[in-house]
């Protein structure tokens, strides 16, 4: 009885070692299967992808530079508009307080009527701030939209002969951490950019 335990511990062995044998040979035979399935190293393939700047095309676009000087023009005209019309309050508030102390009005009814009508005042330019505010937003965004409707358009242009499967915008270091100089075709869609907008 203990020499046929002996006898198939021994076949057990054997297996084991057979087993281990085709298992290490195996690993071999995957592992130059899987170097031979590597991509090789190639400078010369080139993805069917690109991106585009955004800060070089806001900054190079004829349309954006222009929308821009006019945006800002906007923007100091309406600030103007609040700081010379604040001034005026303020002057008046200042004459105000000046006659009060002098007691220089008739009556505490016209001290009165004077008050309500700077405080009308500074409520006016309050509504007037607003308003101007609101009209430089709305003007950005109509300009924000426009510059992503004609960028959108002339990247389709583009992409009629350059055959890009993907193009990712980028600012900054915002979407693209790197990549290789080949897949920027900023330079293409600005020029694009300012044909198309030269001739209109």
């Amino acid at each position: 009885m203990k020499n046929l335990s002996y006898v198939i511990n021994g076949i057990l062995a054997v297996a084991i070692i057979i087993l281990f044998i085709l298992f290490f040979s195996n690993n071999k035979k995957t592992d130059s299967e899987i170097a031979a399935l590597a991509f090789p190293v190639d400078s010369t393939l080139t993805l069917p992808i690109a991106y585009v700047n955004i800060d070089s095309v806001l900054s190079n676009y004829e349309y954006a530079k222009e929308a821009s000087d006019a945006l800002m023009k906007k923007t100091e005209s309406s600030r103007a508009t609040v700081n010379n019309r604040q001034r005026q309050i303020e002057n008046e508030h200042q004459e105000f307080q000046r006659k009060v102390q002098n007691n220089a009005f008739l009556s505490q009814d016209r001290a009165e009527q004077e008050y309500q009508r700077i405080q009308k005042m500074a409520s006016d330019l309050q509504q007037t701030a607003a308003r101007l505010d609101n009209e430089v937003l709305m003007e950005q965004m109509k300009v924000n939209s426009q510059l992503a409707d004609s960028v959108r358009t002339s990247i389709a242009v583009l992409n009629q002969t350059t055959n890009y499967e993907i193009i990712i915008s980028n600012s900054g270091l915002d979407n693209i951490l790197y990549a290789k100089p080949k897949y920027d075709i900023t330079n293409q869609v600005i020029d694009l950019l300012n044909k198309r907008y030269v001739k209109k």
